[in-house]
């Protein structure tokens, strides 16, 4: 964890060498976002509401779900750009290193711009908090926490698992976004509106309905989920995070280096 800390502070201070395209990269991330955040809003200025949600319980889901992958994805950035270090030769030399490769990784690359987003997702987070008359117990502020670390590790193991493909296709593959950016958008709504073999699939397959949708369930009282339920189903987070994590142990070892 030290070393990790260090390693952010090494990369704020490269990126406050410029501080105005720092300023304007947070300002775009900030912005250009809340224009599908507002497609949802004209949706439902239209519609009402979708399939018993109201715009005000998804807008909740949405903000939770995009601080996870805010998080996420300023955390585990280096696993988003992984690809550049195999193309050229740089992993070789993390390898050889008396530190853990993932730990490397996960420092190599720390793009602080994203917090542009995370505070699109904090701020509107706070605004549904507000309006939704939700009263919050102690077990409901744990239910809450557990989605957003849920989230963040369950973005995080896709990140992992976009890397570690890297060691067989070299380049990053662009159908990986599918998983990534494409998780986010789908379950920014609950998982309620679509499909039953996309709800199995991002349930037991990829857990998001499990960190998110199921204990979403237990904050607005909308169906009988216990409470033993919204606290334990976001622990299978972790089980697909070491999934994962066996995942890019079983790549480190087939990899064999692309001769940069």
């Amino acid at each position: 964890m030290g070393l990790f800390l260090k390693y952010m502070a090494i990369h704020l201070k490269a990126q406050l060498e410029y501080r105005t395209s720092l300023l304007l990269l947070l300002i775009g991330q900030l912005f250009v976002p809340l224009s599908v955040f507002a497609g949802v809003y004209f949706m439902f200025e239209r519609f009402g509401s979708l399939q018993g949600w109201t715009f005000l319980e998804v807008a909740l889901c949405y903000a939770i779900m995009h601080m996870a992958y805010s998080l996420g994805e300023f955390i585990f950035r280096g696993f988003d750009t992984f690809s550049s270090l195999v193309v050229s030769g740089n992993f070789d030399r993390l390898l050889v290193r008396p530190r853990h490769s993932l730990i490397q990784v996960l420092g190599s690359k720390i793009d602080y711009s994203r917090i542009g987003r995370l505070l699109q997702g904090v701020i509107i987070f706070i605004v549904v908090l507000y309006q939704l008359p939700i009263a919050f117990s102690l077990e409901k502020v744990l239910v809450l926490i557990f989605m957003i670390v849920g989230g963040i590790v369950i973005f995080g193991s896709i990140f992992i698992l976009q890397a570690t493909l890297c060691f067989w296709t070299v380049q990053s593959l662009e159908v990986a976004n599918i998983f990534t950016d494409g998780s986010r958008e789908l379950v920014q709504y609950p998982l309620h509106i679509y499909e039953k073999w996309v709800r199995i699939f991002y349930t037991f397959v990829i857990p998001f309905g499990a960190v998110g949708y199921y204990p979403l369930l237990f904050l607005l009282d909308k169906q009988s989920v216990s409470l033993l339920a919204a606290l334990s189903l976001p622990w299978t987070a972790l089980l697909f995070l070491m999934v994962s994590l066996l995942f890019w142990r079983f790549g480190v070892r087939y990899y064999r280096s692309t001769g940069s």
